[in-house]
Formats: C-alpha cells, structure tokens, sequence
C-alpha cells in the first residue's frame, strides 16, 4: 500500500509543472509525513459551473476517498488505496475510475520494512523513502469523489461537501518491491491530458495509462523513524538514516 508520502513543492510550482489553474486563497504547508486523512494537493480537470467549460485546477482534496452514496465520512481513512487490479470493478472506485481521476504530486512516498529482533535490540519497522532519482515530482495516479452531508440543508453551502481521494496501487516491482509488495501507479506527463480527461471512460485504455513511478528508476533509501509518527515533520525525515 502507500499510506505516506512526502509533498513539500509549492502550489505556484506545481500549478506551473502541470499547467493548471490555481487560487492563491487555498495554500497547504509542505509535508514530508503527509497521512491519511490529511489535505493533500491534487490536479483534475472539471466543468465550469458557470460557462460548462473543462478546465484543469490544482485544488486540495481530503486523502481517503468517501463513496458519494456512504452513509457516512468516517470510512475514508480505510480507503486511502485502490488496487489496479480490481478498481474498475469495485462499487467504491468504478464511477470514480471512469469518470473523476486525478493527480497527486508527491516527490517520493515511505513504505516499512520489518527488522528481526537481536540480542542487543528490539524487532523494529525501519521506514524507506522512495523517490524518482532524478528528483522529479512523481505524478501519482489517484480518483476523487464528492460526499453529500446531509446534515447541511443548502447544497450551495461549502460545507455540503466533502472532496476526497485515493492512489491508484499496484504489485511493487524493482527497487521498491523488496521493501513492500505494494506501489503506488503514476501517469507520465505526456499522458497527463487523456488520464485527467472526464470525457476519456475507455477502461482498458485508461489502464495503459498507468505506469510505475519514473519508470522504475527510483532511488529507496532508510530514513529515521521519526517518521512513524505523523506530529513529527520537516525535510530531515527523508534524510538518509545514520547506520544502527
């Protein structure tokens, strides 16, 4: 799975990167322990409610997806994650898949490795964070979707609704895979425009949008375990960890 990841790029750079609208009123403070549940930035391209017109925006949404027909939020935080394999099937994701996919920046995201205990040491769960070698922003591949709240009368009102999302996961391979048996999916950028398109609905050719992340090219390295714990952030959690 990919239950953190690391966001720190500044939403002016990120609308720039993918050519998005942006308003300067909605900001997010950088993170390097970005977790479920959490205000996260995402690209999509919706009508406007005005003029009908498509157009693409850099926006934030809360990360794990609520179903629009759930009776309730509170199971959003189970549903950080949709498995490739099974999300144009899924009730949860399969409107969602044909119809309001996503991007997620990220420039790299942790997964856990288990450590044996020793004569001299606890069994621990030492962190890795995994990111393009090159540095660039990872575009991962995620859906959104808006919940009602019936408890606000006027749908006008903001409050109504709430936006929210999930990524897009497949089997890990390479680097990645000898960590975690899970990865998050990401769409290359000349394929940004046909992922984010709502009018695109071709299963099997939104499926071949998918990509591991930096083709594969992907630095892992063991952070501190500060991070295991979402009060601590700053850019020291993806530092190389000292040896033990």
């Amino acid at each position: 799975m990919c239950g953190r990841y690391a966001s720190s790029r500044a939403p002016e750079d990120l609308a720039g990167l993918f050519e998005a609208r942006w308003d300067p009123r909605e900001t997010l403070a950088p993170s390097w322990n970005v977790a479920p549940t959490d205000q996260v930035w995402a690209v999509l391209e919706r009508p406007d409610r005005g003029t009908g017109e498509v157009e693409r925006r850099l926006r934030t949404l809360r990360w794990g997806l609520v179903p629009s027909w759930a009776k309730d939020p509170d199971g959003g935080a189970r549903m950080i994650n949709a498995r490739v394999e099974t999300v144009h099937e899924k009730p949860a994701y399969r409107r969602a898949f044909t119809r309001r996919r996503c991007l997620l920046p990220a420039d790299g995201f942790y997964e856990w490795q288990a450590v044996a205990a020793t004569a001299t040491a606890k069994a621990y769960k030492q962190p890795y964070f995994i990111t393009p070698q090159d540095a660039s922003v990872m575009a991962m591949a995620g859906l959104y979707e808006f919940w009602r709240d019936p408890a606000v009368t006027d749908e006008d009102d903001p409050a109504a609704w709430l936006a929210t999302a999930t990524i897009i996961t497949t089997e890990a391979t390479d680097a990645a895979g000898r960590i975690h048996p899970r990865m998050p999916l990401a769409v290359a950028p000349e394929d940004h425009e046909a992922w984010l398109d709502p009018a695109h609905q071709d299963v099997h050719g939104l499926r071949a949008l998918l990509h591991t992340p930096a083709d594969g090219r992907l630095d892992v390295r063991a952070v501190s375990t500060a991070v295991n714990s979402v009060r601590n952030n700053g850019p020291e959690l993806v530092a190389p960890a000292p040896e033990r």
